[in-house]
């Protein structure tokens, strides 16, 4: 599953992979939405060399294009090497490991190119993918669904939006518009919420109908640096001291994120 941008490598996507920080983690919930766009994690890998094996895995996989079947093989080795006693079976472990790495890391690169043209392509289109063999209800009601670039529904709403997920986002100009009989944007639908909560730590959180619990971001999105260095501190506070500390000591040693994280403002075109 080589991520390509026409034939060439994706760049964008192999960038925004790249730029993360390792953070050992003991659960999926340590890291918490945007935290994702400048923290490495897989739940229950807190052995440092193990977490770094298996991202290499996934770089091939980004940058090479190496199969699942191919991940599996260093997944394996992995585990063999390190003794890593993880949670679920094998072929459903290491099926999300792979996916979601390579569809986060698809769809951040994409935002990237997406917003680069907004200014002559300002609107996207909402398309929920056929292959997905038990479709979400939500997510086929907004297939086809067009609003404009900056339309805060996308804050919470840009794809994947869920585990699993492989719906996307199509780019329209002006004259597309009229192609699907249109003469502006729909209007976003209300943003309800359901509750859920974490039942290690006790928050409380307000997710969208529709979305899994920490999916209603969009990767690649996130504006300041601080912003995520700071909710990145307090999930670490919250981990035993050896896990804090380490990651707190990660923060503190990092000095390049990418120009994509960057603590300034975007110069305008």
């Amino acid at each position: 599953m080589l991520i390509k941008y026409g034939s060439l490598p994706f760049t964008e996507a192999i960038d925004y992979y790249r730029g993360k920080l390792n953070i050992p983690t003991t659960r999926w919930a340590d890291l918490w939405k945007a935290q994702h766009d400048i923290g490495f994690m897989i739940a229950g890998a807190t052995q440092a060399d193990l977490l770094n094996d298996l991202r290499q895995a996934i770089d091939k996989a980004i940058s090479q294009g190496t199969t699942l079947a191919a991940f599996r093989k260093d997944f394996d080795k992995a585990v063999a090497h390190y003794g890593w006693d993880y949670n679920g079976g094998r072929n459903w472990r290491s099926r999300i490991i792979y996916e979601t790495n390579l569809r986060t890391a698809y769809q951040a690169g994409r935002y990237q190119q997406m917003q680069a043209i907004a200014h002559r392509r300002p609107y996207w289109r909402y398309r929920h993918s056929d292959s997905v063999a038990n479709p979400r209800p939500q997510h086929v009601a907004w297939d086809g669904m067009i609003l404009r670039h900056d339309d805060p529904f996308w804050q919470t709403h840009y794809p994947p939006n869920g585990w699993g997920c492989k719906c996307y986002l199509e780019t329209l100009a002006e004259r597309d518009l009229k192609r699907f009989g249109k003469t502006g944007p729909d209007k976003a639908p209300p943003i309800e919420t359901y509750e859920w909560t974490d039942k290690v730590t006790g928050e409380l959180h307000h997710v969208p109908i529709g979305i899994d619990p920490g999916w209603d971001y969009a990767p690649g999105a996130t504006p300041r640096i601080h912003q995520v260095r700071e909710q990145i501190q307090r999930k670490a506070k919250a981990l035993p001291e050896p896990l804090g500390l380490g990651l707190l000591a990660l923060l503190a040693s990092a000095r390049n994120l990418g120009s994509r994280l960057a603590n300034e403002e975007p110069e305008p075109d």
